[in-house]
Formats: C-alpha cells, sequence, structure tokens
C-alpha cells in the first residue's frame, strides 16, 4: 500500500510538472547578429479586448544555464502556473535561458577577492532579454506601469543590473541572493520598488552583497524592503516563495 501511495505521488508530481512545462510555450528569439536566445512564455488564460495585463520577467541562476529551453523553469516556474494564481494575477511571464558560457551580469565567484565591476558592459544575454521584452512591450497588452523583474543568484545580479541599466522601466523587482557593485547603485535614480531576499548563512553569494544594496537604496530614498532568513544557506528562494505576500507584494506595484 505505502508503495502504491509513493507511485501515485510521484506520478501526479510528474503530471504537474508537465503541465507547468506545457503551460509555458517553448520560444527562440534570433538577434540582429544571429545570436539565440531560449525563452518560455506564459500568457493570460483569457486575454480580454482592450485590457492590459502586467509582464514579469524572471532571470534564474547559474545552475539553470544551457539549451534544453526547460531548465529555467525549476525554480520559480510553478508559482505563475499555480491554478489560484493564475486566476488571481494573469500576466504575460517570460523565462529566458542564459546560455552555459554567460551570465546575466558580472558575478564574484565564490573565494574571488575584489568587488564586482563598478561599470561593466551589458552582457550579450542580457542584451537579448532587454529586445525580447521590447518586443512584448510592443506586441502584447501589456501594462506599462505594471513590468515586474524577479531574480534568483546570477538572476539576482541580473535584475539588479537591469535596474541600474533602466532605472525607470520596472514597477517593482524582487532580487534573492544577489548582489551589485553599490557604487552603480549610487549613481542612478531608481524608482523601482524593491524586495530584496537572502539567506545569512549563503556561502554561495555573500550575505554583505544584499546587506549593502539594502543600506544604500535606503539611504537614497527608494522604497526597498530586506527580508534575511537566519540560518539558510543558498536557497533562500525557497523561503522567498513561500512567503504569504511574495505575488500580491509583486502584483500590486505600480509606477
Amino acid at each position: 500500500m505505502r508503495q502504491l501511495l509513493l507511485i501515485f505521488t510521484m506520478t501526479l508530481a510528474t503530471l504537474a510538472t508537465f503541465a507547468q512545462q506545457e503551460a509555458y510555450q517553448k520560444k527562440i528569439y534570433l538577434s540582429s547578429d544571429n545570436d539565440t536566445l531560449l525563452y518560455r512564455e506564459l500568457t493570460p488564460e483569457t486575454v480580454m479586448p482592450g485590457k492590459k495585463y502586467p509582464l514579469v520577467l524572471f532571470l534564474h541562476g547559474a545552475g539553470e544555464r544551457g539549451n534544453d529551453n526547460e531548465a529555467q523553469l525549476r525554480h520559480g516556474g510553478n508559482m505563475f502556473t499555480n491554478p489560484v494564481n493564475r486566476e488571481k494575477y494573469p500576466a504575460f511571464v517570460i523565462f529566458p535561458q542564459c546560455p552555459a558560457n554567460d551570465f546575466w551580469a558580472p558575478i564574484r565567484r565564490p573565494g574571488a577577492t575584489g568587488t564586482t565591476p563598478s561599470d561593466p558592459p551589458m552582457s550579450k544575454t542580457l542584451k537579448m532579454v532587454k529586445e525580447v521584452l521590447d518586443e512584448a512591450l510592443a506586441n502584447y497588452p501589456v501594462d506599462r506601469n505594471r513590468i515586474y523583474i524577479a531574480g534568483l543568484s546570477m538572476g539576482g545580479m541580473g535584475t539588479f543590473d537591469m535596474l541600474c541599466r533602466y532605472p525607470d522601466l520596472f514597477a517593482a523587482a524582487i532580487p534573492i541572493c544577489g548582489g551589485v557593485d553599490t557604487g552603480r547603485l549610487e549613481r542612478v535614480d531608481i524608482k523601482t520598488h524593491l524586495r530584496i531576499f537572502h539567506g545569512d548563512a549563503d556561502t554561495v553569494v555573500p550575505v554583505a552583497f544584499s546587506r549593502e544594496a539594502y543600506k544604500v537604496l535606503k539611504r537614497n530614498g527608494v522604497n526597498v524592503e530586506y527580508i534575511e532568513y537566519p540560518g539558510v544557506n543558498h536557497d533562500s528562494w525557497t523561503p522567498a516563495f513561500n512567503e504569504k505576500d511574495f505575488m500580491e507584494w509583486l502584483f500590486n506595484k505600480r509606477k
């Protein structure tokens, strides 16, 4: 009986994963330089004529890089396909996948010395992400006052990078266990609402990165919250995604 229950549970989990994968359309973007970006796209179940919808851009971590156009949905993808959330928060959602040989933004590896670059060039892949975003804004009924960005680990760094380059674009941003050169934050006037998450036992991305970013943003008058999890290592996205108001906080923000 116990074995049958285990098989049944595993089957349900497999079906749920398959349903999530099917909800996100597979897309390929070809740039003017003939570079490609793989991404997945979720649209509202029903797009009502004349109505505009929010758009969420989600940047995965370094472990989900590749070319399968699937791994980027591993963390966070099911939040937006959850039936309750999908009905309550209809939105366009874009999950791009960074290739294995690139990064969203400059990152500091564990054990490395020094800081992240203070004025880095935009990565080739992140440029394409911005182009995909621009295409979505041009072709879909998107509410320009409700464009959101979130990311974890390398994606948290990419989230900060996008905020520094486009400080007026996003209504809300959620960088999870990320980081940024704080000098960049000092030089831009960020209008975005932020919620930063990090675990204080993170052995991959130092918690000091988020603490320092929060201090600078708060000092500069940015509307920012910082939530730190005691004893949590790198996977602070797990408790972050389980915050009861995670989705509500995000979708309630407007420019």
